[in-house]
């Protein structure tokens, strides 16, 4: 009798399909049809944010371009891309402003896209803002995908598109970049590719210093997966080396700024000087209680509880560790630092996990009821990001 037909199983089904490697392109089309929609419906969503803020910005008569890529923290990447980390500013209040607070792979890319495109700097960091977006959604549709399967990753991809704050994504901010980098760097250490989710960690590394979160969720996985007993030796040394990688490119720059500073940690100095630490969301308390210290316990205590429920729902919801680490060190940091606070709210974008519950939830009701939802989310992003970005925007 001969050998049955090497099978797989589609995610979330019970029918066997034919060897992927043997698929016709057709197949390989369909079975990438949900992703193609997550990517689709977040370009919508974009767009239709964008048109909002076009509308918003000839009313009050600003350039929808230099805000999303000729303000604020755009300025400074550009800065970095145009004349390295020899920039600096003297604040009105005797403060000097390093460029060396910004992370070179964006303002790399920029430099790297203005040189194959001939773009100005502005307009290639919103090409490569643009492309990151749109590769961080589909990868966010992937990595919610593994668990949950196509509609819930279609629909979270959604709701990261619809959160308030979505603007960013269409900036000349390295959050979209930042993103596309962690959930690909999640998702190949969800699929045990070890190596590769260490390069990426790395490369998110030298995007933010957040980036270490990618690290800490890659050693999770890694830890998980040989305490289970799973993998050769082979597969160890793979794990190990990923490991090591992980953190090169984050390391490296703080290395690099201390050699520059002459500290080994001179980069703390800069980000002092900016203004920026980190006090466990003291600060931040504080301001949201108009600087009443009990009060200020009292926000503490219920940031920690906001910050808390997504990950215990996702827990509930079998959502795989390494995603809850990593939502929980970008939520930790973002909160904690106490920095400029109306930044708060783009710190938190790529901390895409705190959706899946959310997401999961709305995948299993009507899709009458998910798509009404997810329409009156986009409308109400769209309308507060046009506002947002014409008024006081992110720092």
């Amino acid at each position: 009798m001969p050998a049955a037909a090497p099978t797989t199983r589609e995610h979330g089904g019970d029918r066997p399909t034919a060897d992927p490697a043997r698929r016709p392109l057709r197949a390989h089309l369909r079975a990438g049809g949900p992703a193609l929609l997550a990517v689709a419906l977040f370009l919508c969503v974009r767009a239709f944010s964008l048109a909002a803020l076009a509308v918003r910005a000839a009313a009050t008569d600003k350039s929808p371009r230099v805000l999303l890529s000729e303000r604020w923290d755009s300025l400074w990447y550009a800065r970095v891309a145009e004349h390295g980390y020899d920039f600096t500013v003297n604040a009105p209040d005797g403060r000097s402003l390093s460029s060396m607070a910004f992370f070179p792979l964006l303002p790399w890319l920029e430099r790297g896209t203005r040189t194959v495109t001939g773009l100005s700097l502005p307009a290639a960091g919103l090409l490569v803002g643009a492309l990151s977006s749109a590769l961080a959604a589909w990868a966010v549709f992937l990595v919610v995908r593994h668990s949950y399967g196509d509609r819930a990753g279609v629909v979270c991809v959604v709701l990261w598109a619809a959160v308030p704050v979505g603007i960013v994504q269409s900036m000349a901010y390295s959050e979209a970049l930042f993103t596309a980098l962690a959930a690909c760097g999640l998702l190949c250490a969800l699929r045990e590719r070890w190596m590769t989710a260490g390069i990426l960690a790395s490369l998110a590394g030298l995007t933010r210093p957040v980036g270490l979160a990618v690290t800490a969720a890659l050693f999770l996985a890694v830890w998980l997966h040989h305490r289970a007993g799973a993998g050769g030796s082979r597969d160890r040394i793979r794990a190990v080396l990923g490991c090591l990688v992980a953190p090169v490119g984050a390391v490296a720059y703080i290395l690099w700024v201390g050699a520059r500073r002459g500290r080994l940690l001179g980069y703390l100095d800069v980000q002092d000087e900016w203004g920026n630490g980190f006090d466990g969301g003291w600060a931040f308390a504080r301001f949201l209680t108009g600087g009443s210290a009990a009060l200020a316990v009292l926000a503490l205590l219920g940031m920690l509880l906001l910050a808390y429920w997504p990950h215990h729902i996702g827990a509930k919801q079998h959502q795989p560790p390494p995603l809850i680490a990593y939502s929980a060190l970008v939520t930790l940091l973002a909160v904690g630092a106490s920095g400029y606070f109306g930044s708060k709210p783009r710190l938190l974008l790529p901390a895409f996990p705190l959706l899946i519950p959310l997401a999961v939830l709305l995948a299993r009701r009507r899709p009458a009821l998910t798509w009404s939802a997810l329409t009156t989310l986009t409308v109400a992003s769209a309308v507060y990001g046009a506002y947002w970005l014409t008024g006081s925007g992110p720092p």
